[in-house]
């Protein structure tokens, strides 16, 4: 490549206007060749603006801006990503398969606000990609992150730097201004044609192929370093933004208006729809086209489109309540069902995996399936030697759905159920109110694993370089077999093991070392106690603080706390009773593994501090959550079930056996307009 030609001879006020015309030039023209498909000057003319930008980004280095279009070939390299945390958390959406779910959302949503009047929804393709979070600042760029677990992702900033559909810089045009900090939510993916094209390139080079789109759009993005990135066909579609109060939008249709106008990407197949069964009709349309499309889909999302209404839906613990995303059928396929094999979850759970012929679906390579338990293999009626149609559920993870009965040979033999734990030996047990079966020997070898394997991956701690076949390989080799083994690791005990090296062992105890000041919420997610998952930790560690605080409390402490039912309570009070816990997280303590300490949320400033509320029967005026809402809102607390800490029962029409038990504890119980008192205007 030639070199570029320096200009020396020009002035550094002179380089530095005509940067900041070359930077808003570039920008405008990469808007229109990208984003809107519509360029207004010739490739070689824009190569040309561009080699002038960086000649002078060359002879002037300090003038090079955050927001310069050289910052899409990627950045130095990093040695790991950064934490970022959402301002507003990035929830998941819950899931509708098919007309009579969407109807059943709309139903729903009628019953909370108190309206029967059809109200309008926008529908979205749903993208199969990696969600992501923009910030931007006065129009700039300032940070990028994935969505992580919800409230903090992964900083990749760089990265997303490099997709030139995402804009460095906000257009400000007409009426519109700029608002000082906007959070843009969207999906970056790669198209179908570019897809095949980079695996066919990584053929040739003599690389693994990815497995799909999806797959590979996450995998460049998590590059860490960015000319990597910058290397893959990515591509970006703006959805939405954290919080839109202070936009000049009062509809998510205007919001995606207001987005384009800025210079981001909208999906053009968004439509606004009248009614939910106009959006029932869109989303069939959809699912005719999606095989026609230049990228994946797996379902379209439905959003209610007023903004009023949405924040008086709010958000449940996982989910908002004003969006649900519908998905395609499944991706199906026949095979044969050559076995059964029996696994041993963290929990002790024993569950069947379907060993299938190898076959593909949606360009997936499928050889295991889940069976769930043993009432569904009865159920379905399945035996060992059928030919079996599988399909992968919401087109991510494969089952088994049925076998083909008319295929059956005569040869085929019933799958039988264990009665001892394929991995200790241990008996096998089974509650009534449960279907599964379970090895109640918590030191199974393949309980403790599995908890091993959770500890450290994704959904726990996430430590870098301990994945889940490095943990199978240190307990292989005995250098680990409980979780407080981890922090005993040192650099030596791993770099003579095969595939490791002197590097990769630093790199390992570095990571462990990163890992013991994980946070309260992201701790207890780690540690795999039965029915507490993120969204359950997170609750937790706001209203207590600390472990100190969380194994004091008792079953009553638990389910004062809106979102922690009765089973979840009970399973809080074993763990931490349990001696064997005790001592594990004491030997945690003493190898330097702390949580944070905060002080317990107990609710917010307000005149309804200190209360807590039941709610017994239907109300006439408010839904049930939007009523929790308004005593949240006002500092007070909601409780689940009732026991002598409740202040207030709150008696609606047609009330259950909570008012018996309430009078029998002399609890207070107030009628709904007494209540509406309490809340004030």
């Amino acid at each position: 490549m030639a070199q570029l030609p320096l200009f020396a001879h020009v002035g550094r006020e002179e380089a530095a206007a005509r940067l900041r015309s070359l930077r808003e030039e570039l920008n405008l023209h990469a808007h229109r060749y990208y984003v809107l498909d519509d360029p207004l000057i010739a490739d070689a003319e824009y190569d040309a603006l561009f080699q002038e930008l960086l000649a002078l980004e060359a002879s002037y280095p300090e003038l090079i801006t955050s927001d310069s279009p050289s910052r899409r070939v990627g950045g130095a390299p990093l040695s790991q990503f950064a934490q970022a945390a959402h301002r507003v958390p990035m929830l998941s959406l819950e899931n509708a398969f098919g007309a009579e779910e969407l109807r059943e959302f709309a139903e729903r949503i009628g019953r909370f606000l108190k309206s029967s009047t059809p109200l309008s929804y926008m529908t979205e393709p749903k993208l199969d990609g990696l969600a992501v979070e923009l910030v931007y600042e006065n129009g700039i760029l300032v940070q990028g992150s994935t969505r992580g677990d919800g409230w903090v992702g992964e900083e990749i900033s760089q990265n997303l730097r490099t997709i030139p559909t995402i804009p460095l810089r906000l257009l400000a045009s007409g009426t519109d201004t700029l608002p000082p900090r906007l959070e843009v939510r969207g999906e970056v993916f790669i198209g179908l044609a570019a897809f095949k094209k980079l695996n066919q390139e990584r053929a040739a080079a003599g690389e693994n192929l990815f497995a799909n789109p999806r797959n590979a759009a996450a995998g460049s993005l998590r590059q860490l370093d960015p000319k990597i990135t910058a290397s893959r066909p990515l591509d970006f579609y703006a959805y939405g933004v954290g919080d839109p109060t202070g936009l000049p939008c009062d509809s998510q249709a205007e919001l995606l208006a207001y987005l384009g106008r800025l210079g981001l990407k909208i999906n053009p197949l968004v439509r606004l729809c009248t009614g939910i069964d106009e959006a029932i009709e869109q989303f069939a349309l959809l699912a005719e086209k999606r095989r026609q499309l230049a990228y994946d889909i797996d379902g379209m999302v439905v959003k209610v489109n007023d903004f009023a209404a949405q924040q008086r839906l709010g958000t449940k613990a996982r989910s908002p309540r004003w969006a649900i995303a519908a998905k395609f059928p499944a991706s199906q396929a026949t095979t044969r069902l050559l076995d059964v094999e029996f696994s041993v979850g963290r929990t002790g759970a024993v569950t069947p995996v379907a060993i299938l012929e190898p076959l593909q679906i949606g360009g997936v390579t499928v050889s295991r399936a889940t069976l769930h338990n043993e009432d569904e293999i009865l159920r379905k009626g399945l035996l060992l030697g059928d030919t079996v149609l599988v399909q992968r559920a919401g087109d991510v993870i494969p089952e088994v759905v049925k076998p083909v009965q008319e295929l059956r040979s005569g040869d085929e033999q019933p799958i039988r159920i264990p009665e001892l734990c394929p991995v200790c030996g241990h008996r096998l047990v089974k509650a009534e109110s449960e279907t599964a079966i379970r090895c109640p020997n918590a030191h199974c070898p393949a309980q403790r694993l599995r908890a091993l394997i959770h500890f450290a991956g994704k959904s726990g701690l996430d430590i870098e370089g301990l994945g889940k076949k490095v943990i199978e390989q240190l307990v292989a080799e005995g250098l680990v077999g409980d979780i407080p083994d981890l922090y005993r690791l040192r650099a030596e005990h791993l770099s003579g093991l095969p595939g490791w090296g002197a590097k990769s062992a630093e790199n390992a105890i570095r990571a462990l070392e990163a890992s013991k000041s994980p946070g309260l919420a992201k701790l207890l997610a780690a540690l795999g106690i039965r029915h507490v998952g993120e969204v359950t930790a997170q609750i937790l560690a706001r209203r207590f603080g600390s472990l100190a605080a969380l194994r004091q409390a008792g079953e009553e402490d638990f389910l004062q706390i809106e979102g922690v039912g009765a089973q979840v309570a009970a399973s809080l009070v074993d763990y931490f009773q349990d001696p064997g816990v005790a001592a594990m997280l004491a030997e945690l303590a003493a190898l330097g593994v702390r949580s944070e300490e905060k002080a317990p949320v107990a609710g917010a400033e307000g005149p309804l501090a200190g209360t807590l509320f039941l709610f017994t029967g239907s109300l006439a005026t408010l839904s049930r959550d939007e009523a929790k809402t308004r005593v949240k809102a006002l500092g007070g607390q909601v409780a689940s079930a009732i026991n002598r800490k409740v202040t207030h029962v709150v008696l609606g029409e047609n009330p259950g056996s909570k008012l018996t038990k309430a009078r029998d504890l002399g609890l207070t119980v107030v009628s709904e307009e007494e209540f509406l008192r309490l809340l004030g205007p």
